[in-house]
């Protein structure tokens, strides 16, 4: 094949790489128009929270940013009588790596009831968390914790599970601190928009759990 052919090709392939990822990234956008919450005064409620799970510590033993503003969050949230129980939800595949307890312990030691909590340990990724807390927590009215980059996907895969959700923004973290993170939320926004159409299912679902009154 010649030089140019294979320009031309190439140039084809990548346009229509750039077409479908700038089309996830507005879809799930768009989903999540409206349903995003910044100032805890504003948002309805009470409602039952899933508070989505990330590693406690980076590498080195450091806090996460992204894991203390999502207590933050979920504690602000609770004291303004915006929440009714919690499902916090996060991976546990690992020995001595458990983020649900870890975010549970966290939102104990910031005041919530240790009552209010449900631990969600097949949280392995956001689709199963979103997907369990319908077919395994009961609930399809949801209020959603996370940044807001995160929220947006996450309310796009609500949508198609069937829930009625909204999101509150916890404390962003500067780009430039978490760019990895970011950069891969664009590719982590494709994967959403596909396991959609391809009705993806979580790992595990397993047997009803209730969640405190």
């Amino acid at each position: 094949m010649k030089a140019r052919s294979w320009i031309a090709l190439i140039t084809a392939l990548a346009a229509q790489v750039a077409v479908l990822v700038f089309g996830c990234q507005f879809l799930v956008t768009r989903a999540a128009s409206g349903r995003l919450y910044d100032k805890a005064a504003e948002v309805p409620g009470p409602r039952v929270a899933l508070l989505l799970g990330c590693s406690k510590t980076l590498g080195g033993g450091w806090p996460n940013p992204f894991f203390t503003g999502r207590i933050e969050a979920a504690a602000l949230l609770f004291k303004a009588g915006k929440i009714k129980a919690f499902i916090v939800s996060g991976d546990n595949h690992r020995h001595g790596y458990d983020e649900p307890t870890d975010m549970k312990e966290a939102l104990v030691e910031a005041g919530v009831p240790e009552a209010k909590i449900v631990c969600d340990y097949a949280g392995f990724r956001t689709l199963d968390s979103i997907a369990r807390a319908r077919k395994v927590f009961g609930q399809d009215q949801i209020m959603i914790i996370s940044q807001r980059f995160h929220n947006e996907r996450a309310l796009y895969l609500a949508r198609g599970f069937g829930i009625d959700a909204i999101a509150f923004n916890a404390r962003d973290v500067r780009f430039e601190s978490a760019m990895k993170t970011y950069i891969r939320e664009v590719f982590a926004r494709v994967k959403a928009v596909v396991d959609m159409h391809l009705h993806t299912q979580p790992k595990f679902y397993g047997p009803p759990v209730k969640l405190p009154e």
